[in-house]
């Protein structure tokens, strides 16, 4: 038995058979949060190289605009202070203040040249001289960069003059070593490198920060959604900004219409049953008491259930159809389709048409031609030969569009309107039918949004029915 039971199993379970997972993932386009924290850590990125770079090229012109104007004051003190001696040569009519040009490569140096005269150097450059290119003229201080002396590096700041009392063209030049402003401009750099980079991660953290703070209102929608899912309760109550408040809105919408939805089917299911019970009891106590007119009893009930489940069946398709999503049926195209079939079935009728032949509602036209089918079959059927319908019979009204149906037949009796609409009631035995017709109109109707009313006809005398449907933009 055992060896069996186990056979048994595993036949359950074809070979090779892989479990199936209790859960999916539901398909998503990726994280909101890190999609905003990338645009963000983009944008810092972007904004703190263009800022550092522009700030790195103002500091450094900057320094490099205070160094000159340093070698321009020593250049201007030059040409001030010089003098021609008798043998046409220039000299210092008082020393230079900077202690550097005295010492031998301090790295500060000036020198003077002219055309047939030998170089007059400073001190500081020793035994070499500047190369000097006096192939054009430079009425102000001119500063430019230039390797000499082996491989420094120099800031050469130039003028030419002409002093009076020589023909000569003098060439003043003051010149530094590039060192000090290069580290001056690597210190700035290396300042704004830790600056940035610091301000970067702040404004990143900053961000993230302000990611989590400002995605909490829908991780609170996700809990308030798994409350309901967990504690029974119906509606998500909680106080949330302005922005996702419209979302709450809309998601206690959809579970207001999730519960109607739920409570129709409810009432439905409960009708049915209710309708179905009665024809049964009679088919079963008519078969348990062997009664002789038991075929023709199951027959009749048999009859009687299946229009209830027609009925039941019209108003759930109805349903399905409207949560499929925004319709639209032209009401002529409908009409002229139900006349064109109930013509053959009442020969002898004589129907009219008129109205707003650009009439549209919102619903399913398959819809549309059952309560209107039902419609007038039944003033053909119960009226005296003539049946007149009207197209959007009130077309001032922009919600709703009216479609009245009229006969010349007996009419019902006001005290009998509200009744008629009850499943099953006839108020003419005589005439085959299911006592449906009416019921299926009003709440096929009602799922739309619309409604029926009954009243006299004034100009047949027979029954007038008014059919109230959503407009198509209303």
């Amino acid at each position: 038995m055992a060896k069996a039971a186990g056979q048994q199993d595993g036949a359950a379970e074809p070979v090779g058979s892989k479990p199936v997972a209790a859960r999916t993932g539901s398909p998503h386009t990726g994280s909101l949060g890190r999609r905003m924290m990338f645009i963000a850590a983009g944008w810092i990125t972007v904004l703190l190289l263009l800022g550092g770079l522009a700030l790195n090229q103002t500091l450094t012109r900057l320094v490099e605009r205070n160094f000159d104007d340093q070698l321009s004051y020593m250049l201007n003190a030059m040409v001030t202070s010089a003098e021609l001696d008798p043998a046409g040569d220039i000299y210092f009519n008082r020393p230079l203040g900077d202690q550097r040009f005295l010492e031998p490569n301090s790295g500060l140096y000036w020198q003077v040249s002219g055309e047939g005269h030998e170089d007059y150097p400073s001190r500081s450059l020793w035994d070499h001289s500047l190369l000097i290119h006096a192939d054009h003229t430079d009425n102000e201080p001119h500063a430019y960069d230039s390797v000499q002396r082996g491989n420094e590096s120099l800031r050469i700041m130039e003028r030419s003059v002409r002093l009076p009392g020589s023909q000569t063209k003098w060439w003043f030049v003051v010149a530094q070593d590039r060192s000090e402003i290069d580290g001056q401009i690597k210190r700035i750099r290396l300042i704004l490198a830790w600056s940035f980079l610091v301000l970067g991660l702040g404004l990143f953290l900053m961000a993230v920060f302000q990611t989590w703070y400002g995605l909490g209102p829908l991780r609170r929608v996700r809990m308030a959604i798994k409350r309901l899912r967990t504690t029974g309760t119906n509606r998500v109550t909680d106080p949330l900004p302005l922005e996702v408040q419209p979302l709450v809105e809309e998601l206690n919408a959809l579970l207001a219409h999730t519960e109607r939805q739920a409570e129709e089917a409810r009432t439905h299911a409960g009708n049915l049953a209710h309708a179905l019970k009665t024809p049964l009891t009679v088919v079963m106590n008519a078969a348990t008491a062997h009664a002789a007119d038991l075929p023709e009893t199951v027959i009749r009930e048999a009859a009687v259930m299946r229009r209830q489940v027609d009925h039941h069946l019209a108003r759930a398709r109805a349903v399905g159809r409207r949560a499929v999503g925004q319709s639209r049926a032209s009401v002529e195209e409908s009409v002229e389709a139900v006349l064109r079939a109930v013509t053959r079935l009442y020969e002898n009728t004589r129907f009219d048409l008129d109205g707003n032949r650009d009439a549209n509602v919102a619903m399913e036209k398959q819809d549309l031609d059952e309560i209107l089918g039902n419609l007038i079959e039944n003033a053909a059927k119960y009226g005296g030969g003539s049946v007149f319908v009207t197209m959007d019979a009130v077309p001032d009204d922009k919600t709703t569009c009216e479609v009245w149906v009229e006969d010349d037949g007996m009419g019902i009796p006001e005290e009998e309107r509200t009744r008629i609409f009850d499943r099953g009631a006839r108020l003419d035995t005589g005439k085959p039918g299911t006592g449906l017709g009416l019921a299926i109109v009003r709440d096929v109707a009602e799922i739309y949004g619309g409604s029926v009313e009954l009243a006299e006809s004034e100009d047949l005398g027979g029954l007038l029915v008014k059919l109230k449907l959503p407009r198509v933009g209303g």
